[in-house]
């Protein structure tokens, strides 16, 4: 993956309040691209793009909608390739401060026809702040009846490992969904936000305003970071075949992200 051009978010807000990124419409024209569809090389040199070659995709005002019906893509034998169906990745960089928190605030809503009741990881909608140099994920995963934070450390294909834990008690790789206790609907717009804070290993996830999970001790400190929309499967691959597809479609629809910053106090 090449490298990717840096925003040094710190200095951007000591001049604004908040930084808005979106820029959807260069999905479509091409010209000054803030996303691209994801992807990784893999180590015999071929690559493997998150692209539903049927994928509609609507840029209306600031807002992404996208719908495949239905998803096509699997893979056999990767899992992190056979999951994502249709994904965006940002073209830039987002640099941490070394104090205070960075907060990203987005609203989103999923619609999954054909999808098992109760069942998210039969079809959702995500966000992510990825770091492929550590291999830490922040996301949201949203279906039609449930919502979940999930907190990962990722070996990444075709990236380096992360670095063996100093802490040899936890796992190196990990992944944590937590299915909220919260009612949501189909299409129901809520509003996210992940805010991570570097100087203390510390990530929080709100929803609608309301803290919904916060993790300390993160193992890894992450020094920039990607964001990423999808739709997405997460059913484990059975005996070497994926088993992530069955007629079911998806649809996402994405705001602009508002990028804040809390400085710590003095």
């Amino acid at each position: 993956m090449e490298e990717l051009p840096n925003i040094p978010v710190t200095e951007m807000l000591q001049q604004e309040e908040a930084l808005l990124f979106g820029g959807y419409h260069s999905i479509i024209t091409g010209m000054d691209r803030h996303w691209e569809y994801g992807g990784f090389t893999l180590p015999d040199g071929t690559c493997w793009r998150y692209r539903e070659p049927e994928a509609v995709v609507i840029v209306a005002g600031d807002r992404l909608r996208v719908s495949v019906q239905p998803i096509t893509r699997s893979h056999d034998q990767i899992q992190m390739l056979d999951n994502p169906k249709t994904m965006f990745f940002s073209t830039r960089n987002f640099v941490m401060p070394d104090d205070g928190a960075l907060s990203f605030w987005w609203e989103m809503r999923a619609l999954c026809t054909g999808t098992q009741p109760h069942d998210l990881y039969d079809g959702f909608v995500s966000a992510h702040l990825l770091d492929f140099s550590t291999g830490i994920a922040f996301d949201f995963f949203v279906c039609n009846d449930t919502i979940a934070t999930v907190y990962a450390l990722h070996p990444y294909p075709g990236m380096p490992l992360p670095a063996d834990p100093q802490d040899t008690t936890k796992p190196k790789y990990f992944t944590h969904f937590n299915e909220l206790a919260v009612e949501t609907a189909p299409w129901q717009k809520h509003c996210y936000c992940i805010s991570y804070h570097k100087a203390w290993d510390e990530v929080s996830f709100f929803l609608d305003e309301q803290n919904v999970g916060t993790y300390t001790q993160v193992p890894c400190k992450i020094n920039a970071c990607i964001l990423a929309l999808g739709l997405m499967t997460s059913k484990s691959i059975e005996q070497g075949k994926s088993v992530s597809v069955h007629g079911q479609g998806l649809t996402g629809e994405w705001g602009p992200f508002t990028i804040t910053m809390r400085k710590d106090r003095d």
